[in-house]
């Protein structure tokens, strides 16, 4: 969806009083992880609007090596999802601009940013979102997912 889009639909959201949460990410390699955070985020409002990073800027923030699968897979994943109401992929380095417009009731990010300083925040302050961390499930990331398929595949495992 586009971010003009995705605003009209925000006022449709709000003209029918449904509280809109807003979170944003690379989102590659769709694991059980996202998922559960993604669950989460959503169980805090009646829709879930989604930023995906697109190619670019995943690559700007996380080297030459992401992201593995292209936005196009990774958003079309994303918005099969039963908990995702919505997926605007954004340039950006940052999603400030995406709340800016789309002024979300609930401002979700991962736990892991509890003692980090992120520009999002700031911006969802001064709209007077809520910013809610979400705890991670444990043990599930998508580094750990590229470790564990590296080196289940190092081994030369014939059954792959």
């Amino acid at each position: 969806m586009s971010l003009t889009s995705a605003a009209k639909y925000r006022q449709q959201l709000q003209a029918a009083g449904k509280t809109v949460v807003f979170t944003n990410g690379l989102f590659d390699l769709l694991h059980i992880g996202h998922l559960d955070y993604l669950e989460r985020a959503r169980a805090l409002g009646d829709a879930l609007i989604v930023g995906l990073n697109s190619d670019a800027s995943a690559r700007a923030l996380k080297g030459e090596a992401h992201p593995i699968m292209p936005q196009a897979e990774r958003g079309r994943l994303l918005a099969a999802l039963g908990v995702v109401d919505a997926v605007v992929i954004f340039e950006n380095l940052t999603a400030t601009a995406l709340i800016r417009t789309l002024k979300p009731d609930v401002y979700a990010k991962g736990g892991d940013y509890a003692h980090k300083t992120w520009p999002e925040r700031e911006t969802a302050v001064a709209l007077k979102c809520q910013v809610k961390l979400i705890p991670f499930l444990e043990g599930h990331s998508t580094s750990n997912l590229i470790k564990s398929i590296v080196a289940r595949f190092s081994k030369n495992d014939p059954a792959g």
